[in-house]
């Protein structure tokens, strides 16, 4: 018999919230410092013990300045790394409306009111790029890649609509 014990698993809980006003959403350019450059969704970790739901409200808030409401949940985009037992999860929502006023100097990067039909123009990450027309079709979303810490490759991935 091994003396050897299996890695703990552990999880890490994000969330993504897009703000869509009409035929527009609202996206923050990221500077490169911050990582992630490019245009992306607000968000962030959850912290605990907030819900996901609790934590993108927040997200929202503190990088643009808007409170929102009437979100939906979209679905889950995550990453499982086999060999650290990491699962990275992502909740991601859109929100139909909102009260406040735009961040003079918002803390994570510029932010855009964008066409969502002219969105996909933008630089972006090659992962948000994929994800971003799912926060516009109908029903839900789950994402599930595998991931290789090591080589930074995904070695696998499905993308299922609910």
């Amino acid at each position: 018999m091994s003396n050897i014990q299996p890695l703990p698993y552990t999880y890490g809980m994000y969330t993504m919230c897009l703000v869509q006003d009409g035929n527009r959403v609202l996206l923050v350019n990221r500077p490169s410092e911050k990582g992630f450059p490019g245009y992306i969704g607000p968000g962030g970790k959850i912290d605990f013990p907030e819900s996901p739901t609790e934590g993108a409200v927040r997200e929202v808030l503190e990088e643009t300045g808007l409170t929102v409401t009437k979100l939906v949940y979209k679905g889950m985009a995550e990453h499982v790394e086999p060999k650290t037992n990491y699962r990275y999860m992502v909740f991601n929502y859109v929100a139909t409306a909102y009260e406040g006023t735009l961040l003079h100097n918002p803390p994570e990067g510029e932010l855009l009111w964008v066409p969502i039909n002219e969105a996909l123009n933008l630089p972006m990450q090659p992962w948000f790029k994929e994800r971003f027309p799912l926060f516009f079709e109908e029903g839900t979303f789950e994402i599930h890649a595998v991931w290789d810490g090591e080589s930074k490759q995904t070695l696998e991935k499905t993308i299922k609509k609910l």
